[in-house]
């Protein structure tokens, strides 16, 4: 029995040593040490002479082909920082756009994503926004700013199918008479938003809940200004706000830092554009609601100790309109 140990000894001492040897070999290699492999560059497939923005071409208020969107505005004040022309990949804003611009290498940079969606690699927040009340003057609800005032009770309410709005309305027992509109379409051909006004304006719904920078802006125009009111005096109103950032592809870490950057440094001119636009803007506090009513500078721009985790348990929708 000890002859045969031996024997076996023998016979797997030479795979034992080639294991051995390249144990060490990968120990002082950069390709076989893990920690080396993980700080190894991988492949920068982003284009440095243009900024190539994927947008939507009919997604105001967030971009068109026109370039009168928000997001447009935001992509020319990231090419100016860099010292780089802003040119667009179009594709809706529906099924597969991820897949057919940013992961098809057409194009670099997503300017509006929720954080906390994985198929794209999230910068740190440009803004922070909520959802909003919408109603008419004169019909009754001057004056309510929450979906607990018991006047919205028993009233027809639009609201988009699978919102985090139509969650904190079931909280507050206003699903009895929802009028429910879309949330992905290709907005080249539907506009549910709109819709949703025209029918505030009409009368065929007392009410919408909707996510505040749609609300702001479609509520101003092709009819009688309505009443936005963005919700922030609910319990459980900071589940109904999220974090936007800008979305890159996964693996582009530079690129990333590299944006990081731009927005820490451009934060207030970012912050100029979409207030200019009427977007409802938090602080960058998932405990508070409280509002931003002038741009920040680029120090209170710094991210908050929370600024990297999600602002909810459930994260903003792909499209940026929860």
């Amino acid at each position: 029995m000890r002859k045969r140990s031996i024997i076996n000894l023998q016979r797997s001492a030479p795979a034992l040593a080639l294991s051995m040897l390249a144990s060490a070999a990968a120990a002082f290699s950069p390709i076989g040490n893990s920690a080396s492999a993980a700080d190894a560059p991988k492949a920068d497939l982003v284009n440095r002479k243009e900024l190539r923005v994927c947008a939507d071409p009919s997604d105001l208020p967030f971009s068109n082909q026109k370039g009168e969107g928000f997001e447009n505005k935001i992509a020319n004040i990231i090419g100016d920082e860099l010292k780089l022309p802003v040119v667009y990949t179009w594709f809706p804003k529906a099924t597969g756009f991820v897949r057919m611009t940013l992961n098809a290498k057409k194009c670099d940079l997503v300017i509006g994503w929720g954080q906390g969606d994985d198929m794209v690699l999230n910068t740190n927040a440009i803004y922070r926004s909520t959802t909003a009340l919408i109603y008419k003057k004169g019909t009754g609800l001057d004056g309510v700013d929450a979906l607990s005032d018991p006047r919205l009770q028993g009233k027809t309410i639009g609201m988009q199918q699978g919102s985090a709005g139509a969650t904190l309305a079931a909280k507050y027992g206003l699903m009895a008479n929802v009028h429910g509109y879309p949330m992905i379409v290709d907005r080249r051909y539907a506009n549910p938003a709109e819709d949703m006004m025209n029918d505030i304006r009409k009368g065929d719904i007392a009410a919408g809940i909707l996510w505040g920078p749609i609300a702001e802006y479609w509520a101003k125009r092709d009819g009688d200004p309505l009443v936005v009111v963005p919700l922030v005096k609910d319990v459980g109103a900071a589940r109904i706000a999220f974090r936007i950032t800008m979305g890159v592809r996964n693996g582009d870490d530079a690129w990333k830092r590299t944006l990081n950057e731009v927005i820490r440094k451009r934060q207030g001119d970012i912050d100029k554009v979409l207030l200019d636009y009427g977007v409802p803007l938090l602080v960058d506090d998932d405990t508070s609601t409280e509002m931003i009513t002038k741009p920040r500078t680029s120090a209170s721009a710094e991210p908050s100790p929370s600024g990297a985790a999600s602002t909810a348990a459930t994260p903003a929708p792909a499209s940026a309109t929860p």
